[in-house]
């Protein structure tokens, strides 16, 4: 068995190829039913949900012409891999933990975040931006800002 890499990008398929990618994309809509691969020695295995999902996203995003990038993280990450999930700077991430936004535990004097807690709070922050957006959009329209933000505002 071969390791794969940390970090493997794949382009999008041309040609021949290309078809065989929306030929499995069409197959993989197609039903609810989880999928099975059939290996060389015939055995046969159910897809988990998880590798099914990520198969779905990743056929998706191949059949529109993009390229992806399979990654590979710890579940158990520093505070600087955190940030750099979150896009944040270090003490950024050290406040959010603080103020247990995002719950982590002491391995010795370091603080160590759960993958899962990360990508959670990631989730949660999103959530939370959308409604901010939504709530303005709302207001600007019931006071009829909207109507007026096509108007360049000359500020020097």
């Amino acid at each position: 068995m071969t390791i794969a890499p940390e970090r493997h990008t794949v382009l999008p398929p041309d040609g021949e190829e290309s078809a065989v990618v929306k030929a499995l994309k069409d197959l993989l809509a197609a039903s609810d039913a989880p999928p099975r691969l059939i290996g060389p020695d015939g055995t046969e295995i159910t897809v988990p949900p998880a590798v099914h999902h990520v198969l779905v996203d990743v056929v998706n995003l191949l059949d529109r012409g993009l390229a992806v990038t399979v990654d590979s993280h710890n579940t158990l990450l520093t505070t600087q891999e955190a940030a750099d999930i979150l896009n944040v700077s270090r003490p950024t991430l050290v406040r959010l933990l603080t103020e247990d936004e995002i719950p982590h535990e002491y391995r010795g004097k370091h603080r160590r975040v759960l993958l899962a807690d990360v990508l959670a709070y990631k989730e949660r922050a999103r959530v939370r931006r959308r409604k901010v957006l939504d709530e303005m959009l709302r207001e600007a329209h019931e006071s009829g800002d909207l109507d007026r933000t096509d108007v360049f505002i000359r500020t020097r």
